[in-house]
């Protein structure tokens, strides 16, 4: 099966969704079954902890310093003031992070509009 087996507008989207979801929901299965009697300070769920988090700050630098695609047409002043911007409205609003990621996406588009266009 792949992602051109039938010839409906829906089914690539499905497909993508599907292939997304069930690898990360069996390992996120895999985790909550497997933590289940370890405590919260044990030394390796503190290690998990800070190999997810510095995963995800290198994720959050490659999208500023070395961006692909369309993302890159933005100059870096844009990008790194976008995240500045929502960081800054998650720590303002009470470290809502919904709010924060949502400002720094607005941030992000108005920028696009204004330095690229449509």
């Amino acid at each position: 099966m792949s992602i051109f087996s039938f010839d409906t507008w829906w089914w690539p989207y499905l497909f993508i969704t599907l292939a997304c979801a069930i690898p990360t929901g069996m390992w996120r299965w895999v985790g909550v079954l497997a933590i289940g009697d370890i405590s919260e300070g044990s030394r390796w769920l503190v290690l998990v902890r800070c190999i997810a988090t510095g995963l995800v700050a290198a994720v959050i630098g490659q999208i500023i310093f070395a961006p692909t695609g369309a993302l890159a047409m933005l100059p870096l002043w844009a990008r790194a003031g976008s995240m500045v911007f929502g960081f800054t409205v998650f720590l303002t609003l009470r470290r809502n992070m919904a709010l924060g990621i949502l400002s720094g996406q607005i941030a992000l588009a108005v920028a696009w509009f204004v330095l690229v266009g449509v």
